[in-house]
């Protein structure tokens, strides 16, 4: 009975990433957002405190925050297979069209209206501004969070470097272990974590043998299966700041050894643009259209599970001493400030890129304002929103 219970909640959590996979656009900013009225809001997996923990531990890991937020829900819901379920119901989606379009479907790119591509950015901004407004009354409700809030949203903003959030998020907790250790915490709720702290050790040395060895492999074989992994391994493990940041790497890793052309990368870079879910799944396009085998399907899962291992190592090991810290008193003050920079990042990301690729003329303003008012006011499904915009902008824009 236990086993059929683990496999409903495992293709429960598939079924709802996997919404989220076909419906999340706008870039990891707004994943976050979605994830939020999804597990927080709508579901209630999650408390409004509980998740802004699970944010702030994935900005301070490299690799794509909003996925390995992702891979954290399915992980406390049911153990490891939630988190694969939850991975593979978010990514699969746009990982599937890009080897589609890798594979020779060329009229997909130019068939996609323009209009729609902006109305799904205006979605975008409404669905990260409810985030950073409800998040706001909770995590920055007093004069001293909402500084700090505002200090790590000038951080962010003003630091043209991939650790500003890091450093924002660093800010935060020093300024709540000096200034909010009055404040009354929330009583802290249990994320439930099926991995010791034991295995989360193990699961870092990994993490750091893989990233270590695979190099090391891969100048010692000739097995391009092993190249691959190690190109994209490297890529997944280095990266801060989120699916951008990752592209120089790959492209130093592919374009030069001539595994692909610098025409590929950039046509297949656009179309990853216009897809829901996780920028990272551009991996799975890479993979398939590379001119040494293996490619196709097979080098597409190869690259794939190349460029998102290190998240799934680094999430499976941080989790269980990230859970046992949360709950010690100092920690508890810290996290105060770090909530409350995390807003003040998201408050940053809504101006830039969310609100400057989105709003650039009156009538984006103003789908934007009727996006929020269905959001916040009628509590609309972000699907609907996302659709209604797409078609707005597809008759408007």
């Amino acid at each position: 009975m236990e086993n059929q219970h683990d496999t409903t909640d495992c293709l429960t959590i598939f079924k709802v990433f996997l919404k989220l996979g076909l419906t999340s656009f706008g870039g990891p900013i707004a994943h976050l957002g979605y994830f939020r009225q999804e597990f927080v809001e709508r579901k209630k997996w999650l408390s409004e405190q509980a998740y802004a923990d699970l944010v702030a531990l994935c900005q301070f890991l490299p690799g794509p925050a909003s996925s390995q937020v992702g891979i954290a829900v399915g992980l406390s819901r049911a153990g490891i297979a939630g988190a694969i379920a939850a991975w593979v119901g978010f990514t699969l989606p746009s990982a599937i069209i890009l080897v589609l379009f890798a594979m020779g479907l060329h009229s997909f790119g130019p068939s996609v209206d323009g209009g729609c591509i902006h109305g799904l950015k205006i979605a975008a901004t409404a669905i990260v501004a409810q985030a950073v407004w409800s998040m706001a009354k909770t995590l920055a409700p007093d004069r001293e969070r909402a500084t700090i809030a505002v200090t790590a949203a000038i951080i962010v903003l003003s630091l043209s470097t991939i650790w500003s959030q890091i450093i924002a998020i660093f800010i935060g907790a020093l300024a709540g272990y000096f200034l909010l250790k009055g404040k009354d915490s929330q009583p802290q709720v249990d994320i439930p974590i099926s991995i010791t702290r034991g295995f989360g050790a193990l699961y870092l040395l990994l993490f750091l043998a893989l990233l270590i060895g695979l190099p090391l492999l891969a100048s010692l074989s000739s097995s391009q299966t092993i190249a691959m992994l190690d190109v994209f391994y490297r890529a997944g493990s280095l990266v801060f700041g989120g699916g951008h940041v990752v592209l120089p790497l790959l492209q130093t890793g592919l374009v030069p050894t001539g595994w692909v052309s610098n025409d590929e990368f950039l046509a297949g870079y656009g179309v990853a643009q216009a897809m829901p879910g996780p920028l990272f799944a551009f991996a799975a396009y890479l993979g398939a259209i590379m001119s040494p085998q293996p490619h196709g399907w097979i080098g597409a899962a190869i690259c794939l599970a190349g460029i998102f291992l290190p998240s799934f190592l680094l999430i499976f090991g941080a989790l269980p001493f990230w859970e046992s810290l949360r709950k010690l008193k100092k920690m508890q003050s810290c996290l105060l400030g770090i909530n409350a920079a995390v807003v003040g990042i998201l408050l940053a990301a809504l101006y830039n890129p969310v609100w400057l690729a989105g709003i650039t003329s009156g009538i984006d303003f103003a789908i934007g304002i009727a996006a929020f008012v269905l959001l916040m006011m009628w509590k609309a499904p972000p699907w609907l929103v996302v659709g209604l915009c797409a078609l707005a902008g597809g008759i408007f824009i």
